[in-house]
């Protein structure tokens, strides 16, 4: 199918920072096929006019965890492990499929509905995870995340282990890449019982052509206490068992150090950044400006609803970009492009994805923005106003690898009404049973 969308302003997020006012962006099939300020020739399937909007690559969320928007509000008011748990690690022992695919579905729909096209997750049964994205329409990279609490471990044989490689088996480049399966470590604090794990599934990963996808370095007393263990940090620790030898991506890295970011840039591991998760748990601020200047590479996210309360990606954006300046001092620390590629472009290049600009070729992942909005107005810069003044709430529409998903408030994938019930009548009272 051909779409041609029209009357609008497009925010490229090229490698020029290219926005043309009054652009043309057509579409065919699943990838962008032209972007200009002249009306390509020849006619089109579909036109859509913009309505004087923005028009913004879709936005790449690299670091979830979506059933536990199930977990929404509940346990505030903890730092990290105390939350994990004592909160956290109890409920989830009562999810089942059922819930979870409740949870997905609900994830995702607020994700569409505020602008995201893509994400990275991090979680367990991924079977039903898959299926709600596939249904969805975005795109993903799914993991199964490995915990080893004992020694008595074998890769052969320690199911997670044997789910994860049976995922790949089911999963991996579904529906043309719309669903990749990558690797995960939990965490070093999570499985340090046995350090094989780390060495046998990164070359894994590397023989089925997976990428890795690990917590490192999130809570001060993560990094100190791996420091105490083994002498090093979670990132020179996870390089000496050849973890980052593939495509990687370690969220958090509140607590990295210069000798952490020379490995991560030499190696192409991406740090995802997730400021408002780590200001709520109190575990500080990731030194992303010092990062950037080393050469990593940085993503964001929103980590898990549960400790960040919202999906909203534009929430994420905004703090990115105003959190450095104000504790450095230096309004020029964090730019609002620079927030604004770790959303879009950055984020793609994490997840090893041709996605998060658009430029020709690239995979038709767009959103609209309704610069009509009264927060959007006036609009002397289109990338401050995106980064600084609007939320996902402004979303329009969205368009994910080809097709549009969701429009002025209706989801075109997802049947709302039936998440909502399933969330409230299954899988709210079976997580949180009355007493």
């Amino acid at each position: 199918m051909s779409i041609l969308i029209h009357n609008c302003t497009a925010v490229t997020v090229d490698a020029a920072n290219t926005v043309i006012p009054n652009a043309f962006v057509a579409v065919e099939g699943a990838r962008i096929s032209y972007v200009g300020a002249d009306r390509p020739q020849g006619s089109f399937d579909q036109e859509i006019d913009g309505r004087g909007g923005l028009l913004l690559p879709g936005l790449v969320n690299a670091h979830t965890h979506v059933p536990m928007t199930l977990m929404r509000g509940y346990g505030d008011g903890h730092d990290l492990q105390d939350w994990l748990n004592n909160y956290i690690f109890p409920v989830e022992a009562r999810l089942d499929g059922r819930a979870v695919r409740a949870g997905t579905a609900l994830a995702l729909a607020e994700m569409i509905a505020s602008g995201t096209t893509c994400i990275a997750d991090m979680y367990y049964f991924c079977d039903e995870i898959a299926q709600e994205v596939a249904a969805a329409g975005i795109s993903a990279n799914l993991s199964r995340s490995i915990t080893v609490f004992t020694p008595d471990f074998d890769f052969a044989t320690y199911p997670s282990c044997v789910e994860a490689r049976e995922l790949t088996g089911r999963w991996h480049n579904y529906n043309d890449g719309q669903i990749r399966m990558d690797a995960s470590i939990h965490a070093e604090y999570t499985s340090f019982a046995a350090p094989s794990l780390w060495r046998e599934l990164a070359a894994y990963a590397r023989e089925a052509g997976l990428g890795m996808h690990i917590h490192i370095s999130e809570t001060q007393s993560e990094h100190r206490d791996c420091l105490e263990r083994h002498g090093k940090t979670p990132v020179q620790l996870m390089d000496e068992y050849g973890v980052w030898d593939v495509r990687a991506i370690a969220a958090h890295c509140v607590w990295t150090t210069p000798e952490d970011w020379a490995i991560m840039a030499a190696k192409g591991v991406a740090a995802v950044h997730n400021p408002v998760s780590n200001l709520k748990l109190g575990s500080d601020i990731a030194p992303v400006p010092a990062m950037l200047r080393a050469g990593v590479t940085v993503a964001l996210g929103t980590d898990g609803v549960s400790s960040n309360n919202s999906h909203d990606m534009f929430e994420d954006m905004k703090l990115a970009a105003i959190l450095h300046n104000g504790a450095q001092c230096d309004p020029l620390a964090l730019l609002p492009a620079d927030a604004l590629r770790m959303a879009t472009a950055d984020g793609a290049r994490a997840l090893g994805r041709k996605t998060g600009q658009i430029v020709p070729g690239y995979q038709a992942d767009l959103i609209l923005v309704d610069s009509s909005h009264l927060n959007l107005i006036p609009c002397h810069d289109p990338v401050s106003n995106l980064v600084y003044a609007a939320h996902g709430s402004d979303v329009a529409m969205n368009m994910a690898r080809g097709k549009v998903i969701y429009r002025d408030g209706e989801f075109f994938t997802i049947d709302i009404e039936r998440v909502k019930r399933e969330v409230a009548d299954y899988a709210v009272p079976r997580l949180f049973p009355a007493e």
